[in-house]
């Protein structure tokens, strides 16, 4: 049967103090910037699953719960029935098993799923509410629970597994506890029970006959003391295990062939007894070169039988692995948005592109786009001369895409309310190609700006008639034979750099770009 979280429901967890996210039952690409909250979402998950107190002992609550929360709690009248809780919720799609049933969860419904609750310890309660009297008190972690349990009201964790995980960190590629603990968990995976026990009941017995018939020569020469083999739990099979390519450890390779083995190696078929229900992903291209990072994406969209959950900053990932797969995530907001409601057209354009901006898009609140290199190159100084600082201060984002594809990003545009300047050339008919071109997409959030007068059908000719003097004087000179004009249209991005490099300060804006500068400053 196959089983997948559906949805994720998050209080007070790291940086989010409410946050809620639908999952698809397949592929999951969270796309966010930084401190958006991306591997907030693969802890929290990770966490529930695994079910395991001392994860979280590990981790620690100081870094578990949302800071602002704490620092409103302790700012307050510090009241013991006002002390904040932490829950991680996962909701799974049916699984026929009444101990996953009930109502236990934020919604208050019945469904399956399990939580992970962090609450202050009622058996201690008058003990906190005496901490939180003084004067330089902080807040009171020690006196916390660590509960998990399914939405029955049952406690879970330990061996009982309802739902089999691996977290993937690339991030984390020099940690020796991640390395085994990744080696651990695809062990167990590919590993049927009896197969484990029979394992290491061979490893002992292979550790008691170099104790016995190796070392008895040393041990020979001595008398009160003798060396033996270590047998404890942190010295086992699964401890010493390692994961070899042409029979080199791993762990013994580059960083790039690490991420890329780990990855390949968890998602290759193989009959399991106990295949993994959820793989986590944390950024999965980290360290990957551009030709490995493309046989990567392709192993992943080919991969079958799991839910998957990845992050990632890499345009190609989420393009490539189709768009409407993707959960967008931002720093500035805890909510998310998803991309399931665009065309096929668009998610396959986005696919198939051999270069885009989308991922710069997506998480952008204001941008421009402008349809070549050389509107581009000229975009950030007429920008500076209309409003006196560079778009970056004013948190705009200036983006070329090609006239032919202004639709398909105005269409994401339209569903993530990004909103979005176009700044496109009439060609010679502005009322075609740029008011009914675009009626179905402008709205309060999308204006298309452009100059009215079909004579002026590109952008190099309205520079021009704004610069006539000054474009006269730098194109007419040396062995230029072009008239200015023509020769700004004949070596577009070479005349533009020439003029941002000579010319920007003293640059005329068109009427037309600085309507759209100001309009998208707002």
């Amino acid at each position: 049967m196959v089983k997948v979280i559906t949805k994720v429901r998050l209080i007070n967890f790291r940086r989010y103090k409410e946050f809620e996210i639908i999952l698809q039952p397949e592929r999951n690409i969270i796309i966010g910037d930084n401190e958006s909250g991306k591997s907030s979402i693969l802890q929290a998950i990770d966490l529930v699953l695994a079910g395991s107190r001392s994860k979280v002992e590990t981790i620690g609550l100081e870094s578990l719960f949302n800071v602002d929360v704490v620092s409103e709690f302790l700012a307050s009248g510090r009241d013991y029935d006002k002390m904040p809780v932490l829950k991680a919720e996962l909701y799974l799609n049916e699984q026929h098993n009444p101990d996953l049933n009930g109502n236990n969860n934020i919604d208050g419904k019945m469904c399956d799923g399990l939580a992970l609750i962090c609450a202050p310890m009622d058996e201690y309660s008058a003990e906190i509410k005496v901490v939180m009297k003084e004067v330089d008190a902080t807040f009171p972690f020690e006196y916390y629970s660590i509960k998990f349990q399914t939405f029955s009201g049952e406690p879970h964790g330990g061996f009982r597994k309802y739902l089999r995980h691996l977290l993937l960190d690339n991030s984390q590629i020099n940690s020796e506890y991640a390395m085994r603990e990744y080696v651990k968990s695809v062990y167990r995976s590919n590993a049927e029970d009896i197969e484990r026990h029979k394992h290491q009941n061979e490893y002992r017995k292979h550790k008691a006959n170099f104790r016995d018939n190796v070392l008895i020569d040393v041990n020979a020469k001595l008398d009160d003391y003798q060396f033996s083999i270590t047998t404890n739990t942190k010295s086992n099979l699964e401890a010493d295990l390692t994961i070899t390519e042409d029979a080199i450890p791993i762990d013994n390779k580059g960083k790039g062939r690490q991420c890329f083995i780990k990855t390949e190696f968890v998602l290759q078929k193989r009959k399991s007894a106990h295949p993994l229900d959820v793989l986590l992903l944390e950024e999965p291209e980290n360290h990957l070169s551009h030709s490995n990072m493309k046989r990567l994406i392709s192993t992943i969209a080919h991969a079958e039988d799991q839910q998957m959950i990845l992050t990632t900053h890499n345009s190609l990932i989420c393009t490539r692995l189709d768009l409407r797969n993707a959960v967008l995530l931002n720093s500035s907001s805890s909510a998310s948005a998803v991309l399931a409601d665009l065309t096929p057209e668009t998610a396959e354009f986005f696919m198939k592109a051999p270069d885009n901006n989308v991922l710069e898009f997506v998480l952008s609140a204001r941008v421009i786009l402008v349809e070549g290199d050389a509107e581009f190159i000229l975009m950030e100084a007429l920008f500076k001369q209309v409003i006196g600082e560079d778009h970056e201060k004013s948190n705009i984002h200036i983006i070329s895409v090609g006239g032919i594809s202004f639709k398909r990003y105005l269409e994401v545009a339209n569903l993530l309310g990004v909103r979005t300047a176009v700044l496109r050339d009439n060609d010679g008919d502005f009322k075609k190609n740029c008011q009914e071109a675009y009626e179905g997409y402008v709205s309060d959030n999308i204006r298309v700006f452009y100059e009215s007068d079909n004579t002026v059908r590109t952008f190099e000719i309205s520079i021009y008639q704004n610069n006539a003097d000054l474009c006269d004087k730098m194109f007419s000179e040396g062995k230029i034979k072009l008239s200015p004009q023509e020769y700004m249209l004949n070596n577009k991005t070479t005349a533009a750099l020439r003029l941002l490099q000579e010319e920007a300060a003293h640059l005329t804006v068109p009427e037309y770009i600085k309507d759209a500068i100001e309009w998208i400053r707002g």
